[in-house]
C-alpha cells in the first residue's frame, strides 16, 4: 500500500498567536514490518510564533511496549525508528528524551536521533559557562561521532505506553512495558 496523499488546511487559527497562519497536515502511512500509521503535524508561519507539533498513531491499537537495540555498528545507523510523542527514548550515560506537552512524534532512524542529541549537545557546548560543562560537551559530541562512525557502541530504549512506538530491525528486542 502506497502512502496516501496528505490531508492539508491552510490558514487555521494557531493555538498560542491566535493569527491565521497555521498550516495543519495528516497523511496515512505505511511503515515496513510496523504497519499504518497516521502522522499529523501543525505548524505556525507567523513571524516569533513558529509552533510546531507532530505526532504518530497507529491504525491499530497496540500494547505498551518496550525495544531495545544495540547500536554497534555503521550500519545501525540506518534502522528505522518510529516515536509517538508519548515514547520515552533512553541511551545510558548519553541522554533521555522523554514525553511532555512539548513533545513531538516521528519517524526517523538511528542517525536521526543521534544528530538531534548532538546538535543539542553543540549548542549546550557553544552556550556553556564553565569550561567544565564545555569540555563535557565537547567529549559527548566526540563519543556521539564515534557511535555514528560504528566506531564505539551503544544501547537504545523506547519505551511507550500506547504501543504507537518501535524500532524495527531484527536486532531489536521487543517486550511488554512493565
Amino acid at each position: 500500500m502506497a502512502d496516501s496523499e496528505p490531508d492539508i488546511l491552510t490558514e487555521q487559527d494557531c493555538p498560542f498567536c491566535h493569527k491565521k497562519t497555521l498550516t495543519m497536515m495528516e497523511q496515512e502511512r505505511e511503515v515496513p514490518y510496523f504497519g499504518k500509521v497516521f502522522v499529523f503535524s501543525m505548524d505556525c508561519s507567523s513571524d516569533g510564533c513558529n509552533y510546531h507539533k507532530a505526532d504518530i498513531e497507529c491504525a491499530e491499537t497496540h500494547e505498551p511496549s518496550k525495544y531495545v537495540l544495540e547500536v554497534t555498528s555503521e550500519e545501525d545507523m540506518k534502522v528505522r525508528v518510529v516515536r509517538s510523542s508519548q515514547a520515552t527514548i533512553k541511551i545510558p550515560r548519553i541522554a533521555t528524551i522523554t514525553p511532555g506537552p512539548a513533545s513531538n512524534g516521528y519517524i526517523t532512524n538511528v542517525e536521526g536521533i543521534l544528530n538531534r542529541i548532538k546538535v543539542q549537545t553543540e549548542k549546550l557546548r557553544d552556550e556553556a559557562d564553565s569550561p567544565e560543562e564545555r569540555k563535557k560537551a565537547k567529549n559527548m559530541v566526540k563519543k556521539l561521532q564515534k557511535i555514528m562512525w560504528g566506531e564505539d557502541s551503544i544501547k537504545i530504549t523506547i519505551e511507550d505506553p500506547t504501543g504507537n512506538s518501535a524500532i524495527i530491525s531484527e536486532k531489536a528486542v521487543k517486550s511488554k512495558m512493565k
